[in-house]
């Protein structure tokens, strides 16, 4: 196992973990911050030094992304039909909206100033679990993403997705599913990999079990 591929399994590791958050939040109305926390502080290590730092650094990246990996492994391998179906429409949809960013070089900046914007307003409260960062990276999505020709629909109780809160909550973790996704293009990681090298992406997994 190369370290790129390393790398890329912790990337698609978020991305799964991004995906099954949304699925989970939107039918439920809650979620469990252990796994949340991790995902929403990636949005803020914009210079990290490496792939794992991102999320936590060598030793805690492992149980920061634990359900992420599980999913990735579940999706790539022989137990793909117990992978909830909106979890793998969301994972999808996350890497083909980052490509759609990719293409549309005079919204990074913007993403990078708003970025820049939250950090700073991180240091006022306790984590970015407040819900004033909450809003903040929403509304971070909804000024950028959400302007682009392709949406992700998110399905699941109305009870909960009309909650302004929850709501919040979606679009942060969307968020940080976008920053997963863009690291694992910039990693050189295609769509097409999740086909065609599910054997390699399952070994690179299984060794970080």
């Amino acid at each position: 196992m190369s370290s790129r591929e390393k790398e890329q399994t912790i990337a698609l590791s978020a991305v799964f973990q991004a995906a099954e958050l949304v699925s989970i939040l939107a039918k439920t109305g809650q979620v469990d911050n252990a796994s949340l926390q991790p995902m929403l502080d990636s949005i803020l290590m914009v210079n990290a030094a490496s792939t794992e730092d991102v999320y936590g650094g060598q030793w805690d990246c492992q149980s920061n992304l634990a359900l992420g990996r599980k999913i990735s492994r579940q999706a790539l391998g022989k137990e793909r039909s117990s992978v909830n179906p909106d979890t793998l429409r969301y994972a999808l949809s996350l890497i083909h909206l980052e490509h759609k960013l990719s293409k549309t070089p005079d919204m990074l900046p913007v993403i990078g100033q708003k970025i820049a914007q939250i950090e700073q307003k991180k240091a006022h409260y306790d984590s970015v679990l407040h819900e004033n960062m909450l809003a903040s990276i929403s509304g971070m999505y909804q000024d950028t993403l959400s302007k682009l020709s392709f949406r992700i629909q998110v399905h699941g109780d109305s009870r909960f997705l009309q909650q302004p809160q929850v709501a919040n909550q979606v679009r942060a973790i969307l968020m940080s599913g976008i920053r997963a996704a863009m690291l694992w293009r910039q990693l050189g990681g295609k769509r097409w990999h999740l086909i065609f090298k599910r054997k390699v992406l399952l070994n690179a997994l299984e060794s970080r079990s």
